[in-house]
């Protein structure tokens, strides 16, 4: 499988690569014909940065950041990118004039909690949602959902890839849409081309990465 593996580099910054494997993929919530790997970009620290920079330009000044919250494991980008829009001049409405990085937990059910020591994070806080990549949106709106619940103020949502443009009205910014990759497609489970043509699935995908089959 990973020998189909592919690159193609951010328009903004060539040094930025997205590695792309084509194949037949199951999501928790649809099917897909390509998995987007971003796992150096999360994990490595040099292209962390880099991610985390070209996702700031986007943010002017005028719009508040309290709390980041990272969803697929991007903790690592959400402290570069605070660090970034702290610099650009993006301001924070805390007490201590800094922003929380902070990534929900997710129960038995699927549902997304913030925990009494965590609340406090989310409650009346402007909120950026990070992403690592975003395929229906089922997800995120889930996460959107939890975060008004909890009092949260969406101000912002950005990922590496999206595939869509807006959730629940609010625009998505990413470094990677699905015109970079024109061959990206994603199907419901019932409705899939490629279960229907017999094409076995090669591995099962989520926001952490994949397990083959």
């Amino acid at each position: 499988m990973e020998r189909k593996q592919f690159k193609i580099s951010a328009r903004t910054d060539n040094r930025i690569e997205l590695r792309i494997i084509p194949g037949h993929f199951a999501t928790p919530q649809s099917h897909i014909t390509h998995y987007l790997d971003i796992t150096m970009m999360k994990s490595r620290c040099s292209e962390a940065q880099r991610v985390a920079r070209d996702l700031s330009h986007i943010y002017v000044a005028s719009t508040p950041v309290d709390t980041i919250i990272c969803m697929d494991g991007m903790e690592v980008v959400g402290a570069f990118l605070a660090q970034e829009l702290t610099k650009a001049g993006v301001v924070s409405m805390n007490a201590h004039q800094t922003m929380y990085i902070t990534t929900p937990e997710y129960n038995s059910m699927g549902q997304i909690l913030f925990r009494d020591n965590t609340e406090m994070m989310v409650r009346n806080k402007n909120i950026l949602i990070l992403n690592g990549s975003i395929t229906t949106g089922k997800t995120l709106y889930t996460a959107i959902e939890s975060i008004l619940y909890y009092g949260g103020r969406i101000r912002a949502i950005t990922a590496i890839f999206s595939a869509v443009n807006k959730v629940a009205d609010v625009p998505v910014y990413s470094i990677f849409q699905q015109k970079d990759v024109p061959s990206y497609q994603t199907y419901s489970s019932s409705r899939c081309p490629l279960c229907q043509a017999g094409q076995k699935i090669d591995a099962l995908v989520n926001g952490y990465g994949y397990s083959k089959l």
